[in-house]
């Protein structure tokens, strides 16, 4: 396979993760704020934008959640936003038009033809609906339409490191919003997960076993621990490991991340679970970096938005 399609397959799960990932992360955050009259906006709109790796303005002036919304889910030119990551996973995807399936471009270019009337005449909360569902549109149809070759573990390998990646981000976000944010219940609920909890724990219900849940389940395919196993699993169908005395980078930097939280007490984890979901998102980082110099090696960014191109 060619690096370059290599590269595009990659973005595209990543982008549309991205996209869902963040439409449940606001969506948590706008909903915080309605329902807490006494929520200090402009501190939780700057914590939010820090999680996010996004600057925020002078502490002069004022963020509330316009601010946030236009930065974070109607800015189709950055690629951290959710209109951006649409955009530029479509043009991804007409660049590998060759390899991926008929159905996938026609979800993703469907996507981002409705996506201007989706931002100009829905609300708020409507319009992160809508990004799920098209999210889960095209997740469906990667499973089922596409052979289970590179073709579709790097479109599984660029998912799941996003979603590593972005389930500690919203980890972070409840962590530091304290004991007037959004309950864990609320948190499981935007990832999908509150019903998959209950069966697990037959209805006993913790702050604790919530996190632990989101961090450690090995079998919901949300949660850190999973998503990490994935990207392994991806990396390994690219590439199978045959020198028995060494590791590559990629694998190294994800399996350091897994079994720092599987092999240690979830006290000790929730104890620091900022600074351990900042070492999630360094290693998914670094991993990236690994990828992106093994197998494309181009050396050019990943920028392609902008409905120009």
């Amino acid at each position: 396979m060619l690096s370059r399609i290599a590269e595009s397959l990659f973005w595209i799960g990543r982008y549309v993760e991205r996209a869902d990932d963040t439409a449940r992360l606001l969506d948590v955050h706008v909903q915080m704020l309605l329902e807490d009259p006494w929520a200090e906006e402009d501190l939780a709109c700057r914590s939010l934008l820090s999680v996010m790796n996004r600057p925020a303005p002078a502490s002069s002036v004022p963020v509330g959640r316009a601010y946030v919304l236009d930065m974070l889910a109607y800015d189709r030119y950055s690629p951290s936003s959710i209109a951006g990551a649409l955009t530029a996973a479509r043009e991804n995807a007409r660049r590998a038009r060759e390899i991926i399936s008929t159905e996938l471009w026609e979800a993703l270019n469907a996507t981002w033809n409705q996506m201007p009337a989706q931002m100009a005449t829905t609300r708020t909360h409507d319009f992160f609906v809508w990004v799920r569902e098209r999210a889960a549109v095209v997740a469906g149809i990667v499973d089922s339409t596409i052979s289970r070759d590179e073709t579709w573990n790097f479109l599984v390998l660029g998912r799941s490191m996003e979603r590593a990646d972005m389930t500690a981000r919203l980890l972070t976000t409840r962590a530091l919003a304290g004991s007037g944010g959004p309950s864990w219940v609320t948190f499981l609920r935007s990832c999908g997960a509150h019903e998959a909890f209950l069966r697990t724990y037959r209805g006993t219900a913790s702050d604790e076993l919530a996190a632990g849940f989101l961090l450690l389940d090995r079998l919901f395919p949300r949660s850190v621990v999973h998503a990490l196993n994935d990207a392994e699993a991806c990396l390994t169908g690219i590439e199978p490991v045959v020198d028995r005395a060494g590791i590559d980078d990629a694998r190294r930097h994800i399996g350091l991340a897994r079994t720092s939280l599987e092999y240690r007490p979830l006290a000790d984890i929730l104890d620091e679970l900022p600074m351990e979901m900042e070492q999630v998102q360094r290693a998914c980082a670094a991993a990236s970096d690994a990828i992106r110099g093994r197998y494309f090696p181009s050396g050019s960014p990943a920028q392609w938005v902008g409905e120009a191109l």
